[in-house]
C-alpha cells in the first residue's frame, strides 16, 4: 500500500506567504490574480507529484483567470491545497474541472464578502482611528495604522488559509450557502452604514454665501440653510458626486481628487465654497 502523501508545514506556510505577498504577481486585467495564484500553488504541486511531467499537468488547473478579494482569498488556496492533496492521493472525482468549479463558484461570494467586511468596514475604522490619532502632525497616527493593519491582517489570512485546507471541498456549502449569503449581505449594510459615517466625520464643506438677512439684520447663509433642513447636505452632495464620477464615469480616485481642488478653489475665489 502506497504511503500517504501529505504537505509538510513547510510547504503550506511558503505556499501561504507567496500568495500573502505576491498575489498581485505580474497583474493584469485579463488574468488579475492568476499568475499570484500560480506561484503560491507550485510549492504544494511540487511536494504532491515529484515527477516534472505530472507537475506540469496538475499546474495547468490553475491557469484560467482568477480574482477576489486578497485577505480573504487565501482561503480558497488553502482549500486547493487540501483538494490538491486529495488528488495526489487518488481521489478520482477531483479533477481540473473540480477544482476549478471550486474556484469560480467561491471568489465571487468571497470579493463580496471581502471588500464589504475588510475594504468597506475594517479599513475605514482603522483609517479613522489612525486620522484621530495624526491630528498636529504626530507619526502614532500612521504608525498605529501600519503596525495594526499587518498585524491583524495576516493572522486573519493565516487563520482562513488553515481553516480553507482543513475543510478542502466541504467549505463551499459553508460560504457559499443561505448562511453565508445572508451574512453577507449583513455586512455589506454594515459597510455602507460605517463609510457613511466616515464621510459625515471626516469630510466639511461649507459655503459662506449669504443669501439674505435675518429680523436683526444678520447675515443668512446658505449653509445654514442646507443644514437646517438637511444636516451635511453639501458633504453628502459631493461625497454622492465622487461616487457618481467614479461608479458611473470611469473616472480614476487621482482625476476625481484633483476635479474637487479645481471646484475647491475655484468655489473659494468665486465666495461660494468656504
Amino acid at each position: 500500500m502506497a504511503e500517504k502523501k501529505k504537505l509538510s508545514e513547510k510547504t503550506l506556510n511558503t505556499t501561504f506567504w507567496r500568495w500573502w505577498y505576491g498575489n498581485l504577481t505580474c497583474f493584469s486585467q485579463e488574468h488579475m490574480q492568476t499568475f499570484g495564484y500560480m506561484w503560491a500553488m507550485l510549492a504544494p504541486i511540487k511536494e504532491l507529484y515529484p515527477n516534472h511531467d505530472d507537475q506540469v499537468k496538475a499546474m495547468q488547473a490553475y491557469t484560467p483567470f482568477f480574482n477576489t478579494e486578497p485577505q480573504i482569498g487565501g482561503i480558497v488556496v488553502g482549500i486547493t491545497c487540501g483538494l490538491e492533496e486529495a488528488r495526489a492521493n487518488g481521489a478520482e472525482e477531483i479533477d481540473d474541472e473540480f477544482i476549478n468549479s471550486i474556484r469560480a463558484g467561491l471568489m465571487g461570494p468571497l470579493a463580496g464578502i471581502g471588500d464589504s467586511l475588510i475594504v468597506g468596514t475594517y479599513i475605514p475604522i482603522l483609517l479613522g482611528i489612525a486620522l484621530g490619532l495624526a491630528e498636529g502632525g504626530s507619526p502614532i497616527g500612521p504608525l498605529f495604522y501600519i503596525v495594526v493593519w499587518n498585524v491583524t491582517e495576516i493572522l486573519f489570512e493565516k487563520f482562513i488559509f488553515k481553516k480553507g485546507y482543513e475543510l478542502g471541498g466541504s467549505a463551499v456549502d459553508v460560504l457559499v450557502g443561505d448562511k453565508a449569503t445572508a451574512f453577507r449581505e449583513s455586512i455589506l449594510v454594515l459597510g455602507q452604514v460605517i463609510v457613511g459615517a466616515m464621510a459625515a466625520s471626516w469630510v466639511t464643506i461649507s459655503s459662506p454665501l449669504v443669501i439674505a438677512k435675518d429680523s436683526t439684520g444678520a447675515d443668512v447663509t446658505l449653509i445654514s440653510r442646507l443644514d437646517g433642513a438637511f444636516p451635511k447636505l453639501l458633504t453628502c452632495a459631493f461625497v454622492l458626486l465622487a461616487w457618481f464620477l467614479q461608479a458611473k464615469k470611469g473616472m480614476s480616485a487621482v482625476k476625481v481628487l484633483l476635479l474637487f481642488v479645481v471646484i475647491g478653489f475655484v468655489g473659494s475665489v468665486i465666495g461660494v465654497l468656504g
